[in-house]
């Protein structure tokens, strides 16, 4: 009897143990199949809302991209409190008491969600919501909240609660195509964080929960009554008095969601030299922010320019349009890629390569000056033969003999041709290297007609050194990277100057394209009040013109042509171009007046400290010996 008691206690020992076993190992795979293809957490590929590298302008605004705007990363010490207070009262009033995850909410949304057969309640904690925001797919089910939690937990044993909270508010969806706190301000009040009151924050507040839902510009009486709740919400979390509520609901603010200054084009080139940046260190830069040198007032005033240029110039609407804004030290400021990026997403601002036409001819009187000539020697614009070749001048006119600065002004061919063949091509070639035109170039006597094709930013680069004193520049968009906490990682580093010509030189030249403007082909350009230089380009048939030049300071080249190259009807350099670059370089200014002055010099006198990464510099070509 005994025997048969004991056989029974061990045979339900085993058959507990077995159960046990079974229900370890169940738990074993299901967490395996929970956790099997979680991301590691320090690649945070979706904080942008799914567009790559943030884009930041240099007055710090948010660069949209395809419908997002994308803030830049903000501390919690620059924000005011009451936005934190709010956004803690309405989204998770214990986060600096958990771990990640809230058992009592995780209790409570599981109760209700299994009464219901589905995911109804989630019970999120700012944590939850980051790690979904980062990580996860918007899929409602078990398994995602499963893994929400895992990661959760993750994020709480990685970061202080202070970059958690930082890093949500910097990315998190407030509606309207606005990512993180810095655009929605600057979206919905044109504000910056730091600036806004109670009742804005707020407001903002009430977003998180449903962006769209609660959305000021489209239910405004909807976005009005979360509002309210947020400062009832914080009343009863012992952050705000009843009164102080009660005074900030009275002035609930009425939003509208503002449409965000686009620059895609420019984008478009930023993304792909941090892209350059990111391989040349061998790095993944889908977590970083990316300050620009994207001014959002040229690019504005560039874009109107365009848009009054084309319209004084009737150009056909099958005419494509580039133009490229840079500092005197490469910095980009402002980049038209074509008339409509939702037709054509094709940069030509930056990889367009067609020909220059007399747009080269600067640097054919570069290399004559640096050789000893002077703007009054004379020479002979008469016809010419190299060979079987015959250069002609535009609609066959000569001027007989002529001084280098005449014939630069009136853009005379046979006269510079003459001038390259007497101080040889190969110094032409020399000098336009230099100068920063680092491009493949024939070695026959067409070289000084502009054949050998350039893109609009290496034209404009290599017009810099003619107003910067000197020195050949790299065009740049990135000044600096950061990651999602706003920590520095990457500056760009001081540049090393390379003397392009001698300063004389430079400043004779100089002289010389300010008469292509005062009395030459490029009038049209002319600014009332304003010393212009540059040159017109115009090259066979009218396939391309172009007018590249400088004014205060301010380096544009403006292309205009086909895409498919065939000829324009009566297009000149000193036509469509001109005209647009006027009106382009005339909003630019003004719009430079208006805003706090641009030190171009701040990395030219001091530099910035060196970085840890390094840019991809473009390889310089020896210079031809012949």
């Amino acid at each position: 009897m005994r025997t048969s008691a004991a056989s029974r206690i061990l045979r339900y020992a085993a058959e507990a143990s077995g159960l046990l076993g079974a229900i370890a190992v169940a738990s074993v795979a299901a967490s395996y199949l929970v956790i099997r293809d979680l991301p590691p957490i320090d690649s945070m590929r979706r904080f942008d809302g799914g567009s790559g590298v943030v884009l930041i302008a240099a007055d710090g605004a948010p660069i949209p991209y395809e419908g997002r705007q994308v803030g830049a990363p903000v501390s919690l010490m620059d924000l005011p409190q009451h936005l934190i207070d709010a956004v803690l009262a309405i989204e998770d009033r214990n986060f600096y008491h958990h771990v990640g995850v809230n058992p009592l909410s995780v209790v409570r949304a599981l109760i209700v969600n299994l009464r219901e057969g589905d995911i109804l309640q989630g019970g999120s904690t700012i944590t939850q919501q980051l790690s979904k925001n980062l990580f996860l797919t918007p899929e409602r089910t078990f398994r995602r909240k499963a893994q929400e939690a895992f990661l959760s937990l993750r994020l709480e044993r990685q970061y202080t609660k202070a970059e958690i909270l930082s890093l949500y508010l910097n990315t998190a969806y407030f509606g309207a195509g606005a990512y993180g706190v810095t655009a929605a301000a600057e979206r919905y009040f044109a504000k910056r964080p730091s600036d806004l009151d109670l009742s804005e924050s707020a407001l903002l507040a009430g977003l998180l929960k449903a962006p769209t839902r609660y959305a000021p510009h489209l239910n405004p009486e909807a976005a009005e009554a979360r509002g309210r709740r947020v400062l009832s919400a914080m009343v009863d979390a012992g952050y705000l008095d009843y009164f102080a509520a009660e005074a900030a609901a009275a002035r609930m603010p009425t939003a509208r969601a503002r449409r965000a200054r686009g620059a895609p084009y420019f984008a478009d080139a930023a993304r792909r030299e941090a892209a350059a940046i990111f391989e040349a260190n061998g790095l993944d830069g889908d977590s970083y922010q990316a300050t620009t040198t994207l001014r959002p007032s040229v690019q504005a005033a560039l874009r109107q320019g365009i848009d009054a240029g084309v319209a004084l110039s009737h150009l056909d609407s099958g005419v494509e349009v580039a133009a490229v804004v840079l500092n005197t030290d490469g910095a980009v400021t402002a980049m038209i890629g074509g008339r409509d990026f939702q037709l054509s997403q094709f940069n030509r601002a930056t990889h367009a390569r067609r020909q220059p036409g007399s747009a080269f001819k600067p640097f054919i009187y570069l290399a004559a000056i640096e050789a000893g000539a002077s703007p009054t020697d004379a020479i002979s614009d008469r016809p010419l033969a190299i060979g079987a070749w015959r250069p002609s001048n535009y609609n066959d006119r000569y001027y007989g003999d002529v001084t280098l600065r005449a014939a630069l002004a009136w853009s005379a061919n046979a006269a510079a041709v003459r001038l390259q063949e007497s101080v040889g091509r190969g110094a032409v070639r020399t000098a336009a290297r230099r100068m920063g035109l680092d491009v493949p170039m024939t070695k026959g006597a067409a070289l000084a007609l502009g054949v050998d094709v350039v893109s609009p930013i290496e034209l404009a680069a290599a017009y810099a050194p003619f107003i910067n004193g000197g020195y050949r520049v790299d065009p740049y968009t990135i000044e600096s990277l950061s990651d999602p906490f706003g920590r520095a990682s990457y500056a760009r580093p001081p540049p090393i100057f390379d003397q392009a010509a001698s300063p004389r030189a430079l400043a004779l030249l100089r002289g010389m394209l300010e008469d292509v403007v005062a009395h030459g082909t490029g009038r049209a350009a002319a600014i009332d009040g304003v010393v212009v230089g540059g040159k017109t380009g115009t090259t066979q048939a009218s396939r391309d013109a172009w007018f590249v030049g400088f004014a205060r300071g301010r380096i544009l080249a403006v292309w205009v042509g086909r895409d498919d190259n065939r000829p324009m009807k009566d297009v000149t350099g000193g036509g469509a171009p001109a005209i647009i670059w006027r009106e382009a370089m005339r909003r630019i200014l003004a719009a430079e007046e208006r805003s706090a002055p641009l030190v171009m010099s701040a990395r030219l006198s001091s530099g910035m400290a060196a970085a840890p990464m390094r840019a991809p510099r473009t390889p310089r070509r020896k210079p031809d010996g012949d």
